[in-house]
């Protein structure tokens, strides 16, 4: 018998659950550390999903907690309207290390939503502070997540996401996705697929190339399946926006700090957008912060007005908090004393092997991988998402071990630090979980 939670469970209305069925058998996590989760009932949980993407560096990191305490004690919040404080200016300057060359400039935001909407806003402002007017279309792609704000449901392309609330930005288009049935059990980028890109080139034939704004995707889509991009493919979308003047905005929330093997998928990958979105593992996840990564050239067309202008009306009362700022140091110092993003890249050949064992278990669809992320997509049950919900609960409670579903795919992705002993565990509970199901 499941122990009862230490606290009720009737007023907390959860984000993106099922919350009748939860009520029914909840899930109470109630303590972490390192690599592990603790269960109200006392049992450890093996974290296969670094939390939601975002605890790259693992949970309860003593310098994080020294950080933010010592900040909040010294100075809990400060305005960010016509006003500065150093954690935040300390945090952009570093931050700017780690991206492409040429996006030297940082707007702070407070989560991946408010990254996707900033960075919409700011492709739609540059483009009247040029002369284009007329670029006021944005394009998406199918299976894409860009959090649940208006714009980034709008330019994503997940149904769910979208469907009940039809109230959606206009003049928007979606290119396909890049999950190929002839690309399954791929390790690593696919070679099939690159040619998906030239599909942008019919969307801009159609409305003209002069009147769109940006183009948006995930370098990798997470939410939407863990997809992993075609070999060709993001350089090939590149090419196109160059050609055609068109921003080319990359959602790193997911694949940023480390997840893919470098700090940005942009920089392994070698192709630079005009702007990156980022979150999750900008703080670690200790405290909600978020990043839109700007090229300096979009940035000085905002600096071109009088000196009395302000050159973009957008923000947020927590825009650069100094307490988050202050977790996001801390974390950049782990990243980069402990050489994690390079760990993730080191690990990734052992990873893939241990994932691609599951191949021949009953109900496998397909395996995808790259960096320290992964997914095991299943069968469909008579009912879609039963089969993976199946697989989640039996993770959870009989193999201790937390992982995530969406609808039929397992999707993985721990903290950089897991070792190849977890790795094992980590995979070795699936394994379990996925024959339960069978």
């Amino acid at each position: 018998m499941v122990a009862q939670p230490p606290v009720s469970t009737d007023s907390f209305w959860m984000p993106f659950t099922a919350n009748r069925q939860y009520k029914a058998e909840p899930r109470m996590l109630v303590a972490a550390e390192g690599m592990w989760y603790q269960r109200h009932d006392g049992t450890r949980i093996l974290d296969g999903t670094a939390g939601l993407w975002c605890t790259n560096a693992g949970h309860g990191r003593a310098a994080i907690t020294r950080a933010v305490s010592e900040q909040i004690h010294t100075m809990d919040y400060a305005p960010p309207f016509q006003m500065g404080h150093p954690p935040a200016f300390e945090l952009a300057q570093r931050l700017v290390g780690h991206t492409p060359e040429g996006l030297n400039q940082v707007f702070f935001t407070n989560s991946g939503s408010e990254s996707a909407d900033t960075a919409l806003k700011i492709a739609l402002a540059y483009q009247r502070a040029r002369g284009q007017h007329q670029r006021t279309r944005l394009i998406g792609r199918d299976k894409g997540y860009h959090g649940v704000g208006f714009g980034g449901i709008s330019v994503g392309g997940m149904g769910n996401n979208r469907r009940a609330f039809p109230v959606q930005l206009p003049g928007v288009d979606h290119l396909p996705h890049t999950l190929l049935p002839e690309a399954a059990f791929s390790r690593g980028m696919p070679e099939q697929g690159a040619h998906l890109a030239d599909a942008l080139e019919d969307i801009l034939a159609l409305h003209g190339p002069e009147n769109v704004a940006a183009v948006m995707v995930e370098p990798m889509a997470g939410s939407g399946g863990v997809i992993i991009p075609p070999r060709g493919y993001l350089q090939r979308l590149r090419e196109i926006t160059l050609k055609h003047d068109i921003l080319l905005i990359f959602d790193e929330v997911i694949t940023g700090f480390g997840r893919v093997g470098e700090a940005f998928a942009a920089n392994r990958l070698g192709v630079t957008p005009d702007m990156i979105t980022a979150a999750k593992g900008l703080t670690n996840g200790a405290i909600p912060m978020g990043a839109v990564f700007v090229s300096d050239t979009i940035h000085e067309a905002f600096m071109q007005g009088p000196e009395e202008a302000i050159e973009l009306f957008h923000g947020y009362t927590y825009s650069g908090h100094p307490v988050a700022a202050a977790a996001g140091l801390a974390s950049l110092d782990i990243y980069e004393q402990e050489d994690l993003f390079q760990r993730a890249l080191e690990l990734e050949a052992y990873w893939e092997d241990a994932l691609h064992s599951l191949r021949d278990l009953p109900n496998v669809k397909d395996i995808r991988n790259m960096g320290l992320v992964g997914a095991v997509e299943l069968e469909a049950d008579d009912k879609p998402g039963a089969r993976g919900y199946r697989v989640y609960r039996h993770c959870f409670w009989e193999s201790n071990a937390l992982v995530r579903c969406s609808v039929d795919t397992i999707a993985l992705s721990p903290p950089l630090i897991i070792s190849q002993d977890e790795i094992d565990q980590l995979v070795a509970a699936l394994k379990k979980s996925i024959l339960a199901a069978a």
